[in-house]
């Protein structure tokens, strides 16, 4: 997989959860901070208005994808000056599209939903606290996860979560390309030289990379390579390649049976015990208790 194909894969942990809710003006409604989750919001149909804290409202329109990468509390609204209901809702809660029936006549539909995390990567560090994007190939994720969710068919409970894994992909992919950030992960990404180090590292990362070898690959010279991926990334090539190589092996503890010692070789060790030691210090706790820890169904 590319670097943001694996960013997906390792920060989400089972399906995210999605409620399509359709409204009837005038209309407000609060949605609980989700902790440990990233929320977001698309709007199918109409328009509507994004009520944040110590922010301005904004209007939002049919195809538009709202990310907000730490959870926190929001309100949607017909209009900035409609009153919000007075309990939050919270997208988690398994009756929540059956507390908004359908209304006669609706004046907007949305879906809105959250991705739980347990493995952040540095990557949602640099997004802003809400990212607001649309464009064609968003509007043709949103009008086929529009029509997943409005008429469930044989395959449904597959497709929904592989249209949102599909649709954040193109949100972060859409910013990350309109992004002038100097350093960071934009940054990191869309550098030729970080890029292909980063590249090789998620490709193969049991390989025993040297700064020299990823120096190499990248088309520079030892010292301005580590410096210049240092300052983009935010850590040194090798620290970034445990780090990563520990958080693939938390994605393999979760999602597979595989056992610990074959584990440890996809990510570079051929010793169980110094695998252990490394998961330890990363996660704070042995592999076999993490692999036992609850995951989201």
């Amino acid at each position: 997989m590319d670097v943001l194909s694996d960013v997906i894969a390792v920060m989400r942990t089972g399906r995210p959860v999605a409620a399509r809710v359709a409204w009837r003006e005038p209309w407000g409604q609060r949605f609980a901070p989700v902790p440990g989750a990233s929320g977001f919001q698309v709007v199918l149909e109409g328009t509507c208005w994004l009520l944040r804290e110590d922010a301005e409202p904004v209007r939002l329109r049919a195809g538009d994808v709202v990310f907000l990468p730490d959870g926190r509390g929001h309100a949607l609204a017909s209009s900035p000056t409609t009153p919000v209901a007075g309990e939050a809702c919270d997208p988690n809660d398994p009756d929540f599209a059956a507390d908004h029936p359908v209304p006669a006549n609706p004046t907007a539909v949305t879906v809105c939903g959250a991705y739980e995390l347990r493995d952040v990567h540095p990557l949602l560090r640099d997004l802003p606290d809400t990212v607001l994007v649309s464009g064609p190939e968003l509007r043709a994720a949103v009008t086929l996860l529009a029509g997943e969710l409005e008429h469930p068919r044989l395959g449904s409970d597959a497709l929904v979560p592989a249209l949102l894994d599909t649709l954040l992909l193109y949100l972060l992919r859409t910013w990350f390309a309109a992004s002038d950030h100097p350093t960071g992960w934009a940054a990191a990404l869309n550098d030729p030289v970080t890029a292909t180090a980063l590249h090789h590292i998620h490709r193969d990362p049991a390989h025993p990379w040297t700064v020299a070898e990823l120096a190499s690959a990248s088309g520079l010279s030892r010292a301005p390579f580590a410096k210049r991926f240092t300052a983009l990334v935010g850590r040194p090539p090798l620290t970034y390649l445990t780090w990563w190589r520990m958080t693939t092996a938390a994605r393999l503890l979760r999602d597979s049976d595989a056992p610990l010692a074959s584990v440890a070789g996809k990510v570079g060790y051929t010793s169980e015990f110094a695998f252990a030691a490394a998961f330890k210090r990363a996660h704070g706790t042995a592999p076999g208790r993490y692999r036992r820890l609850p995951s989201t169904p």
